[in-house]
Parts: structure tokens; sequence; C-alpha cells
């Protein structure tokens, strides 16, 4: 299935792939993920940049479909990025984001109206996260766990410690009106439990997708950011019971939130389902 631009809100997961290795590229498109993300930035040495740079431009150029994640503004390889992929990515994802000029740089340096995925993983980033999901051309943000985490002190896996952090992006997404944004890594790639326990962490806090950095991750988070059959049943009830009022069902009040939410998880679930059908 090709990736469209207007499909990344509803991405459930992201999947990178180092940019140096092109023979992994189609598998990862094979892999179930809804997105996958060609990795220019950490997951490259810096004697293989340019040559994970001409991979990505070859396999994008071949009609191959992807995020690119670029290496960060400051660097040397920004904007060789940006003018080798800019224009045939799906999207940027753009590292260390921390203003809405990051964003209009990003599209200026590209001459193409890219959309961007902002990486809040800075300290920086994450006071102006409001500013950047309302930035014209983000399509929506997403969280770097361990960065931030390095920078703040803390272990990337203490859910206590980014609490803060992950219920921000939440809240300045929805005021922006963007998707929910991505949650970060899960770096424990030999156990898929760990992944379900984040995944299931990130969707109560209202994240509505996960970055993948392994093949064996991706279904584990297409199913917990896939509204359940339980779900999927309460929804269908409360709009086929819906009058315009207020009603009681199951001894809980039903009023035009709960309505609108219901609607949305049918909504999910119907997109879903025809997303895997093709």
């Amino acid at each position: 299935m090709k990736l469209e631009a207007d499909s990344l809100g509803h991405a459930r997961s992201l999947l990178f792939v180092p940019g140096d290795r092109a023979d992994l590229f189609d598998r990862a498109v094979r892999s179930g993920a809804d997105a996958v993300v060609i990795d220019l930035e950490d997951a490259v040495a810096q004697d293989r940049k340019t040559a994970a740079r001409e991979a990505a431009r070859a396999w994008l150029d071949r009609g191959g479909s992807a995020i690119v994640r670029v290496n960060p503004q400051e660097t040397e390889g920004f904007s060789a990025d940006i003018s080798t992929v800019g224009r045939l990515a799906t999207a940027i994802m753009l590292p260390k984001c921390e203003d809405p000029g990051d964003v209009e740089h990003v599209r200026a340096e590209a001459r193409h109206p890219v959309p961007v995925i902002p990486l809040a993983e800075t300290a920086a980033g994450l006071v102006n996260v409001e500013t950047l999901c309302r930035a014209e051309g983000v399509v929506r943000a997403a969280l770097g766990n361990v960065d931030l985490a390095t920078e703040l002190g803390v272990a990337p896996d203490d859910d206590e410690a980014l609490l803060h952090a992950r219920s921000r992006l939440v809240i300045a997404s929805a005021a922006a009106g963007r998707p929910g944004p991505v949650d970060g890594v899960t770096t424990d790639i030999r156990d898929p439990s760990k992944a379900h326990t984040d995944s299931r962490r990130a969707r109560r806090l209202g994240l509505t997708a996960k970055l993948c950095v392994h093949p064996l991750q991706v279904p584990v988070v297409n199913d917990v950011m896939t509204p359940t059959a339980t779900e999927i049943a309460w929804a269908r009830e409360v709009v086929d019971r819906d009058s315009g009022g207020v009603l009681v069902m199951d001894g809980q009040m039903i009023d035009t939130p709960v309505v609108t939410r219901a609607s949305r998880i049918l909504d999910q679930s119907r997109r879903f389902t025809v997303q895997e059908q093709e």
C-alpha cells in the first residue's frame, strides 16, 4: 500500500529502517507498519551518511513511499538531506525541532510543501510544543523520548518521569486540531510484551501511534492502537441510540461529547479495516 500524505494522521505504527540498509526498505514495507521511516540520522554512522542519502533517494525515486528522518538543522547533512529527498519523501521527520521557524526552514529548503513531523525531543521543543503543533505544514507531532530523557537526566523508559511530556504533547496536538501524537520508541526489542505495555500506556494518555525500531513491534502496536471489538460494539450502540439529547446506557450518561467519541471510534475501525484489506 502506498502511503499518502493524508494518511499520516491515522498511522498507528511508524517503523524506522536505517537509511544505509536499502536491502531492508521493502521488507519494512511488508512488515505491516502503517508507515516506514527511513532514518538518515541516528541509525547511520557519520561516514555512511552520503550513501544512506543516495539509497533513500534511489528507492523513493523508484516509487517507494516513506517518511524520512533527516539530520538536525545544525548539522552539515541537513541541507543535503532535504535537497536530495525533500520532494520525494511522504513527509520529513525533523529531529530536535524547537520552533515553528524550524518547520518553515524545512519547507523552504525543499522548495516544496512537504508535510513535517516535528520530533519533540528537547526541553526547548517541549516548552514550545503548542506553537510547533500549530505551525503550517505540521501534519502530526511525535515524541523523541530517548533524546529528551537524556537531556532531562532520566531513564527513557521511566513512565513517571516522561508522563508530563506525553500529556503536554497530547494537549498541544488537540488544541491545534492535529491528530493524536506519536509516542516514542521502546528500546527493548527482545520482548514484544514491553512494546505492548508501552503502547497501552500511550493510548490511555491520548497518543494514537508509536515509533517502532523492530518489525516484531509492529503487530503489537497496531493491535493496541486499533479499537477493540468491545469498544466498537459500545460505540455502535451509542451511535444507534443517539437521538440528539441525553440518554442513559448501562447506567452511564450519554451526551453529545460521548457520541462524538463513539463516532470517532467507528471511523477509526472502518479506516483500519479498509487499510488492512488494501
